[in-house]
């Protein structure tokens, strides 16, 4: 299989990249993550290996930028990076696999060969209305390209509203997306939610695209 890898260090990036073509691989080796994506841009690889700490755009700027773009190839990250909140943050940004250094060089080639043996990803598609755009993958909500800012309750409640697009939903039935069942909060909490979300949008210049249907609920029309 075509592997790109993305590693700054000059020696670790050639004994990586023999070790890969010696297994068989053919493997093109980008240094920074402007040249990751370029290569990214200009051939189909089946999978990538990336290192978080980059020049000129880092580990994590290449996951998103790759991700919204719909690309879908495996990425697994390689980093020295060993701490939980790095190997979330990457994850969430759409690695799919994560080992950190010091590792085994098999253990890197049977990652990959477990990469490139699962069905390709779902993309999930964006919810839009108007200029406000979601991306569910990256749990991010934008207005004209612009990040509103939204807390993760705030995003969810539009989310659900986005995709339950013409319907109408309680109080009760908005609270029920949103917490769980051992939760302590009331209902109510929802208006609250709704309220810092209107607020949001409004500074955004986004307007008010959530309706109130008194006695019913709240839907996006």
């Amino acid at each position: 299989m075509r592997v790109l890898l993305v590693e700054d260090s000059a020696v670790l990036g050639q004994a990586l990249h023999d070790h890969l073509e010696r297994a068989g691989h053919a493997c093109d080796l980008a240094t920074d993550g402007q040249q990751a994506l370029a290569h990214l841009h200009a051939h189909a690889y089946a999978a990538v290996v990336l290192d978080l700490m980059l020049p000129r755009l880092d580990g994590f700027a290449v996951l998103e930028r790759l991700r919204a773009g719909g690309d879908a190839v495996p990425v697994l990250v390689l980093s020295a990076r060993d701490q939980v909140a790095d190997r979330v943050r990457a994850l969430d940004a759409g690695a799919d696999d994560y080992l950190v250094k010091p590792f085994a060089l098999d253990e890197l080639l049977a990652r990959l060969r477990a990469l490139v043996r699962r069905p390709p990803r779902a993309q999930q598609p964006l919810l839009r209305i108007g200029a406000i755009e979601l991306d569910p993958r990256l749990r991010l909500a934008r207005h004209a390209g612009r990040d509103l800012g939204l807390s993760p309750k705030e995003y969810a409640l539009l989310e659900v509203l986005l995709r339950e697009r013409g319907h109408v939903l309680s109080r009760a039935q908005l609270f029920e997306r949103l917490y769980d069942h051992g939760s302590d909060a009331s209902d109510k909490v929802v208006e609250v939610i709704l309220s810092t979300l209107r607020a949001k949008l409004a500074r955004a210049g986004a307007g008010n695209p959530i309706q109130t249907r008194r006695g019913f609920g709240y839907t996006i029309p």
